[in-house]
């Protein structure tokens, strides 16, 4: 095997940035370098840059570009949507709806606001990782005031039933407001906030191919929840400070050069699917993604080596995978022990996450190193 050639199968830790939101990001350091807030010229010609960016995260998300506020990334975009929408709502009610699998940027904050005395209930997946929506039917009622699910499972690729739960908050009459942590499903399953029933969306750049530190949060227009932090008055008073000029525009960017969702899902799937065929044919190998996940994320136990000691086996290869969330940091993973899964397969397993980017012949130079390592490794 060539193992000159790199392998990245880590997308959903983070994206190689594309060529066009370099050249952006680059072009609006060096030329276009004026503060949006400035009142001469090289201010507006920033302004209109940043507006064009706007328009066109708002127009992947089927919103208005007023309702786009652009922040520092998913973690402060879900901040600022479960803060704001818990603190705006309080005099309502203080029950919280989240799920036992969200990233670690909703569950801390979650364990913020039971510190404030919140109620938050933590919805419980079944055995293959899915949560059925007859879970969020028994955990919402009247007194709901917010409920805050992932799209995507960052860890197993699941589904949520966004619209669904929609549904469920509409017939029991809840005041809840319903905000979706979407970094793991923007430009990858169609996000229409108002066909979903959604008041809240945090998507983040370096997940589609843009550079690190910038997000958006979707606020629904006429939802009004409370900014956290305090200054200038940018983005309408939700995420004041000067904004990261380079990076908005170069998600922007982004965005714009993206695939249709359908068209990458099509790639995707097929990659996937020769991915998982190659996995079948490996009696040691076990996995913990549902048939029904998105194509983009295959989560699986590799017999009995340790994951970390696996990763490293693939890296010296050229082969990038990882043990779980980026954000997890080597600590067993929460989603895989939640699915009440053996310790040994918590421990041994990987995530594979692709991009519209990778082929099938990566993924049988992924299979066959997998294989290697799994003969090599097991009786080391």
């Amino acid at each position: 095997m060539d193992t000159t050639q790199e392998i990245y199968l880590d997308n959903s830790a983070t994206t190689r940035v594309s060529k066009e939101a370099a050249e952006k990001a680059l072009y609006m350091m060096t030329e276009c370098y004026g503060n949006p807030s400035s009142l001469h010229s090289k201010g507006f010609a920033a302004e209109k840059e940043m507006t064009a960016a706007r328009e066109i995260i708002a127009e992947r998300l089927s919103a208005q570009p007023g309702e786009i506020y652009f922040t520092s990334g998913g973690t402060e975009s879900d901040n600022i949507a479960i803060l704001g929408a818990a603190h705006a709502k309080k005099r309502a009610g203080n029950k919280i709806v989240t799920t036992a699998i969200e990233h670690p940027a909703v569950l801390n904050t979650m364990a913020q606001l039971e510190k404030e005395g919140f109620e938050v209930v933590y919805v419980q997946p079944e055995a293959d990782g899915n949560i059925p929506k007859e879970k969020f039917d028994a955990a919402i009622d009247a007194k709901t005031i917010l409920v805050s699910v992932m799209a995507v499972n960052n860890e197993t690729g699941v589904l949520l039933p966004l619209k669904d739960i929609a549904g469920t908050i509409k017939r029991k009459k809840a005041p809840a407001l319903f905000h979706a942590d979407a970094v793991q499903g923007f430009c990858k399953i169609p996000l229409q906030p108002k066909r979903l029933g959604v008041d809240l969306i945090s998507v983040s750049g370096h997940k589609v191919h843009a550079p690190k530190g910038v997000g958006a949060l979707y606020v629904k227009s006429g939802v009004r929840i409370l900014p956290h932090s305090f200054g200038g008055g940018q983005e309408k008073n939700l995420r004041p400070g000067t904004e990261g000029v380079p990076q908005i525009c170069a998600f922007g960017e982004a965005v714009k050069h993206m695939m249709t969702e359908k068209e990458a899902l099509t790639h995707v799937k097929a990659v996937q699917a020769h991915l998982i065929e190659r996995l079948k044919s490996m009696p040691e190998v076990v996995l913990n993604s549902p048939e029904n996940a998105l194509p983009y994320i295959v989560n699986l136990s590799a017999g009995r080596v340790r994951a970390e000691t696996m990763l490293h086996f693939l890296a010296e290869r050229n082969i990038f995978v990882s043990s779980g969330s980026a954000c997890g940091k080597a600590k067993p993973s929460h989603v895989l022990s939640a699915m009440q899964l053996p310790k040994e397969r918590v421990e041994t397993s990987l995530r594979v996450s692709l991009s519209a980017e990778n082929t099938a012949e990566e993924m049988d130079a992924f299979a066959d190193a997998l294989k290697e390592g799994l003969q090599t490794l097991s009786h080391a």
